[in-house]
């Protein structure tokens, strides 16, 4: 597969993925953009692996949380998701909620909002997660845990208010 087919057939992906990530389209779509640039140049060895998706998904998470972009991050869920919860209901009732919500995500630390994504979102089990991380799945387990309960219990100061 081209880098142009691949560009083509998972650009949409990519972009949700990125918007889960960061709860921002703008920010997801300059950091898929700054990705497939690398990823362009390196593309002949990425198409060899077992899965170049995951391996430019990867490259899109790294470029979340790395310390160059750190001060505008955010994350969680995909409008698809959110909005396949409001079927059959009026649409603009769940929207106070939604944006609740991903006012709440927004407040996690960065490694936090990345772990309840890639959990979340992309469905990774803790092992899978751990190693896209480059920690033990225990920590993992730690910062699912305390981003779980800290959106239960409503502590965090929700950002834009």
């Amino acid at each position: 597969m081209t880098f142009e087919e691949f560009v083509t057939a998972r650009l949409g992906a990519l972009l949700r993925y990125a918007t889960a990530l960061t709860c921002d389209p703008y920010l997801a779509d300059d950091i898929v953009g700054e990705v497939l640039v690398r990823s362009s140049s390196r593309w002949r060895r990425i198409e060899r692996m077992e899965q170049p998706e995951a391996y430019v998904k990867r490259m899109v998470l790294n470029e979340f949380l790395s310390t160059r972009r750190r001060r505008g991050r955010t994350v969680p869920m995909s409008h698809e998701q959110l909005d396949s919860r409001a079927e059959g209901s009026d649409p603009h009732a769940v929207l106070p909620e939604r944006d609740a919500l991903m006012r709440s995500v927004r407040a996690l630390p960065p490694k936090q909002r990345a772990v309840i994504a890639l959990r979340y979102f992309e469905g990774h089990t803790y092992d899978e997660i751990a190693d896209l991380l480059g920690c033990r799945p225990s920590t993992v387990r730690v910062h699912a845990s305390n981003a779980l309960t800290r959106l239960r219990s409503g502590e965090l100061k929700i950002v834009g208010e």
